[in-house]
């Protein structure tokens, strides 16, 4: 009788640790579900950083994220395509009123690019390029060969490239020229990779990118083949020291982030919901961008926001 009671107590005992045990697993893969993004090619590389850290701590959230430009991420998220849309621009009015709800998560900005090898490569570095410039190519169309930009009397044509799909990078740069993205001239090109492509194979060749298109992750250097033209900020006519600092990515973000590039084209990144988010793996994927997921930011070639900027979009989350 002894002998059945023992065996009894060790039987409950160990059903008792396995239940235990089963139930703290269950505890930590209890947050579960489908988080999809869709929109701007700016946002896209952090987004996946952001998404496979989440995925460590959950590993039973599956999160999708495609990029197609800030104009099919707003309209996929005001449609209920899905659950978030990544925007690298303002959002309007029309859009909020619609349902819109916009959380800052980064920084970054849109740089003019040309080919590597541009005959008037010389003079381009020394005198940059202004504003007024940037509106004679891509608005007035008045700037036609390289030596009126350079300075020069370099006859070589200028090849325009700009976006084709509705984006932020488009509307960003032509926002610095007091236009919107329609307003641009040049050759339309789909995409940030396939407009660093387009400027990549042409000499005479300029465009803008998102700095994770004209920045190599890995080396921090320029991509293969094309350079950051300066931007003249000050208008001066010559690039002075302080306006130079695109050698390299870690140095044009600090750059951006000390409020020494323009803004625009510098601007903040947003992810947009259609209204306040309820479901659990969604508010726990927004809360920890917004917190821990910050710390990838920096890293990843981005530039983190300030405090009360995510506060604010905490207290969104919240309410």
């Amino acid at each position: 009788m002894k002998n059945l009671l023992t065996s009894t107590l060790i039987l409950a005992v160990i059903l008792l640790t396995v239940s235990c045990g089963s139930r703290r697993k269950v505890a930590e893969g209890e947050l579960s579900g489908e988080i999809s993004l869709s929109g701007a090619f700016a946002l896209y590389p952090l987004a996946v950083k952001w998404a496979e850290e989440f995925q460590k701590i959950h590993p039973g959230v599956r999160i999708d994220i495609s990029a197609g430009g800030a104009g099919k991420g707003m309209t996929d998220v005001l449609a209920n395509v899905v659950d978030l849309g990544m925007v690298s621009r303002e959002v309007y009015p029309p859009e909020i009123e619609k349902g819109a709800v916009a959380f800052a998560v980064a920084k970054d900005a849109v740089v003019p690019t040309i080919n590597s090898e541009n005959p008037a490569l010389t003079g381009l570095l020394k005198k940059g390029l202004t504003r007024e410039a940037a509106s004679k190519l891509w608005i007035s169309e008045e700037y036609r060969t390289w030596g009126q930009v350079a300075g020069t009397s370099d006859n070589s044509p200028v090849h325009l490239y700009t976006r084709s799909d509705a984006c932020g990078a488009a509307e960003t740069w032509a926002l610095w020229m007091d236009r919107k993205q329609e307003d641009l001239g040049g050759t339309a090109v789909f995409g940030d990779p396939g407009l660093a492509q387009a400027v990549q194979r042409d000499k005479l060749g300029i465009g803008f990118n998102n700095l994770s298109y004209a920045y190599d992750e890995s080396t921090r250097l320029p991509n293969p083949g094309i350079l950051v033209l300066p931007i003249d900020v000050d208008g001066n006519g010559q690039i002075d020291a302080e306006e130079l600092f695109y050698d390299t990515k870690d140095r044009i973000i600090e750059a951006i982030a000390a409020g020494k590039y323009p803004s625009p084209p510098a601007r903040d990144l947003y992810l947009v919901a259609n209204g306040i988010p309820k479901t659990p793996a969604l508010v726990a994927f927004l809360n920890f961008i917004l917190t821990d997921g910050q710390q990838y930011n920096v890293p990843s070639g981005y530039i983190s926001l300030s405090e009360e900027k995510l506060q604010k979009g905490l207290d969104n989350l919240s309410n």
